[in-house]
């Protein structure tokens, strides 16, 4: 998900004069008081651990002894040490172990943060209403604004950078940190600094917050229409269930064709997107997942309810994940033409690991790949028919004109 702080160690005068060994001993023309002897420039430097103890480093890594001998000095003799907080150290740590992985889709979550992920996928939250992503520059951008919800209403447009939150900069922050920052109680008013894609100048936007209902499926057709046309926001725990009462619904009232919109779909949960996959696919494989230890092949199980229902599939370039796994799915498998733009190209299995502070670590663990062994992560996934407008909301309209033509060429073959 994010990147993290990089520790950097400043060293303040080049020409610094450093001992080899602890010997003391001044340069000829350098006084040496002997109470400075192990301090800094202009003296010469001798051995950097104290001979008393600095605590239990017992069960410490190799590789981690030097990081428990920095903390151990600085809570002994820096001269600041009274006011430093244990949590700001162990934090500090873990991010900067984890920067130094290298890998967007791993991040650390402190407690406070985790709450905000523990109600995404809950059904409702209080805030501005908009789907985030942090980029690898580490800008954070609006991957959708939830529809009906305050930040759509406020004038915010899909693919805008946030670049500060009340006239406070969030430039740097990882992705939980700057949701935490704008989101907050039903009522107030949070003032976004944004920056329209296209645009040299920023402007400032005022966004009242509320409580967001988090619907995962959204009917999009009237109801009865012998074309449905289904949004998936996000792939949540009780999606598929949602899913199937919906497509059932408009089954019964005599749809004969189905129009599957992911567009701006950031994923969610596997077991869900497989479970989703199951409903239109009578056989075959859904995604082959890659991990240090094993390989294992998701296969569908056979029977889906809607396995011959003609159908289409909207994505675009937010489209990622659980959208990407199921595209690669329907494509591979021959099921559903695929309309719409490149998708976003996250392909990497993450799972999430309580620490013992109460904040967690998410990591990635494994990739996926398509049916065909497609790699998803950093490319994307390309659609069968590419429709896409520098203009959003053109981009749009035709995408969904587009669906309409190849269903209804299904529908009259």
């Amino acid at each position: 998900m994010t990147k993290l702080l990089t520790l950097l160690c400043v060293v303040s005068f080049i020409s610094i004069p450093l001992a080899c060994s602890s010997d003391t001993t001044a340069e000829p023309d350098v006084p040496t008081p002997a109470k400075y002897s192990d301090s800094s420039a202009p003296y010469p430097i001798a051995s950097t651990i104290p001979k008393e103890q600095l605590g239990s480093s017992e069960g410490t890594p190799r590789e981690l002894e030097a990081v428990w001998e920095a903390w151990s000095l600085l809570n002994k003799e820096h001269i600041d040490r009274a006011t430093f907080e244990a949590g700001t150290f162990e934090e500090s740590a873990i991010k900067g172990l984890i920067d130094s992985v290298e890998d967007i889709h791993t991040s650390y979550v402190d407690p406070l943060v985790l709450q905000i992920e523990q109600t995404d996928l809950s059904g409702q939250f209080e805030g501005i209403g908009a789907h985030v992503r942090r980029r690898e520059d580490g800008m954070i951008q609006i991957i959708s604004p939830i529809e009906g919800g305050p930040a759509e209403a406020a004038g915010i447009l899909a693919g805008d950078i946030i670049l500060a939150v009340d006239g406070e900069s969030i430039e740097g922050l990882e992705l939980l940190e700057a949701v935490s920052k704008i989101r907050g109680p039903k009522g107030s008013i949070v003032s976004l600094t944004v920056k329209h894609i296209g645009e040299l100048e920023t402007t400032i936007i005022d966004v009242s917050r509320d409580v967001i209902a988090l619907p995962s499926v959204l009917l999009r057709s009237d109801p009865g229409d012998d074309i449905t046309h289904i949004r998936i926001t996000e792939f949540k725990g009780d999606t598929p269930v949602r899913l199937s009462e919906i497509l059932n619904k408009e089954l019964e009232a005599g749809s004969k064709g189905l129009i599957l919109d992911l567009r701006s779909n950031p994923g969610g949960y596997l077991q869900q997107v497989f479970d989703i996959a199951n409903m239109f696919l009578d056989d075959g494989v859904i995604l082959l997942e890659e991990r240090q230890s094993e390989n294992v092949t998701w296969q569908a199980s056979g029977g889906g309810f809607a396995s011959t229902l003609p159908m289409v599939v909207l994505v675009n370039k937010y489209s990622a994940s659980g959208s990407e796994i199921l595209m690669g799915a329907f494509q591979d498998n021959g099921r559903a033409t695929v309309i719409g733009e490149q998708t976003f190209g996250k392909g990497t299995v993450n799972v999430f690991r309580k620490l013992s502070n109460g904040g967690g670590l998410y990591m990635s663990v494994g990739r996926w790949y398509t049916p065909n062994k497609r790699p998803i992560e950093g490319e994307g996934l390309t659609p069968d028919i590419l429709v896409t407008s520098r203009d959003s909301k053109e981009a749009d309209i035709k995408q969904v004109d587009e669906a309409y033509k190849e269903i209804n060429k299904l529908l009259n073959d």
